[in-house]
């Protein structure tokens, strides 16, 4: 099964190799048929301390690291 890798704004970043990063996601209302935008945060595992408030990431699902964490920071390579 593929894992699911979701992109948001990291808003924290105090946490030693830990980031709290928050989702938006768009849907439809299924009665008011009006967009709706939610959010939700998520803890991700941050080796070398690298991302820091306000950057976008990218994050994939990974097996448990702590009681909070089941995400890990994609790491992007500089092209070019």
């Amino acid at each position: 099964m593929p894992k699911r890798i979701l992109q948001g704004t990291v808003v924290s970043d105090k946490n030693d190799k830990t980031i709290v990063v928050s989702v938006e996601r768009r849907f439809m209302h299924p009665v008011y048929k009006k967009f709706i935008l939610r959010t939700k945060k998520y803890h991700a595992h941050d080796e070398d301390n690298r991302c820091k408030v306000g950057e976008t990431v990218r994050i994939e699902e990974c097996a448990p690291i702590s009681k909070n964490k089941r995400w890990r920071v994609l790491v992007e390579e500089a092209q070019g």
